[in-house]
């Protein structure tokens, strides 16, 4: 593993590491803040998940996270988005390929030998962080679009590895919506019963659970109507009895400008979440 950037921020350090991926078969590049007090202590972990075409360094220089992630003493982990490289497959559109991995592990051609960015976050990554930074084994995540998918995704399907999970503007029913369908029939396949394990919608519809969930969306986002469908998550979660919370917030948009107006209160969130699991 590798530092490639270090960065003084808000009192700690936000860095960012390229490692070989077992996963994924190529190089991948991460971003890591440590707070100030990771010098004398080991912290529980926020796995953030970005959007489409997004990179690690997104989230790490637009949100302005790490303000809280100080306050609050929780690591920030910040993955990329996809496989990169001149070996890994692609697309010409900015929905699907390098940018658009979909937190999902490809079993189609020619996809399936890098795109396994599920194993990617759920197992590897961890163990990375685990292994060379002062981190406890608590850990909660939180993405935003195709990030918010993942990390909703990844606390379904692994009851109690998450303390907690919340998302910016996710997409609830990806084999509902254009994105989602585009994703799945390429990385997936044609068979709509296996994207159930990458839905949100049917994976609460057939009994996966959650303690709760915590989702902010903005009214003036441009795809909310089209791609993202948040009311169909909140309807599901009223008729299945799970906890959420769903927060609409009038002319906010998609972008990080809305992203970066309330990542304090998601981070105190799981901050406080992640003390009480202590």
């Amino acid at each position: 593993m590798e530092l490639i950037e270090q960065h003084a921020s808000s009192g700690g350090w936000q860095n960012v590491y390229r490692h070989y991926s077992q996963s994924l078969n190529c190089e991948m590049n991460f971003g890591v803040y440590l707070p100030p007090k990771a010098v004398t202590e080991k912290l529980p972990v926020l796995y953030w998940l970005s959007g489409l075409t997004c990179t690690e360094q997104n989230f790490i220089t637009k949100s302005g996270m790490q303000h809280y992630a100080a306050r609050h003493n929780v690591i920030v982990v910040v993955p990329d988005t996809s496989p990169r490289g001149n070996n890994v497959p692609d697309a010409d559109s900015y929905d699907l390929g390098q940018g658009a991995g979909f937190y999902l592990n490809a079993t189609e051609q020619p996809w399936y030998v890098h795109y396994r960015m599920y194993d990617y976050i759920l197992r590897e990554l961890p163990d990375v962080v685990m292994n060379h930074f002062p981190a406890t084994a608590r850990k909660s995540i939180s993405g935003h679009s195709m990030g918010g998918l993942g990390a909703l995704v990844l606390a379904l399907r692994n009851p109690g590895e998450y303390v907690s999970v919340s998302a910016f503007s996710p997409i609830v029913s990806p084999s509902q919506v254009p994105w989602g369908q585009q994703a799945f029939s390429a990385y997936l396949g044609e068979n709509r019963k296996t994207w159930e394990a990458y839905d949100p919608v049917s994976l609460i519809l057939q009994g996966e659970k959650l303690p709760e969930i915590f989702i902010d969306q903005g009214l003036s986002d441009a795809f909310y109507e089209e791609q993202l469908r948040t009311k169909i998550l909140e309807r599901v979660c009223n008729e299945m009895n799970l906890n959420a919370s769903f927060r609409y917030h009038t002319g906010y948009d998609h972008s990080y400008y809305f992203i970066s107006s309330f990542i304090g209160e998601h981070i105190a969130y799981h901050a406080n979440r992640l003390r009480l699991s202590a």
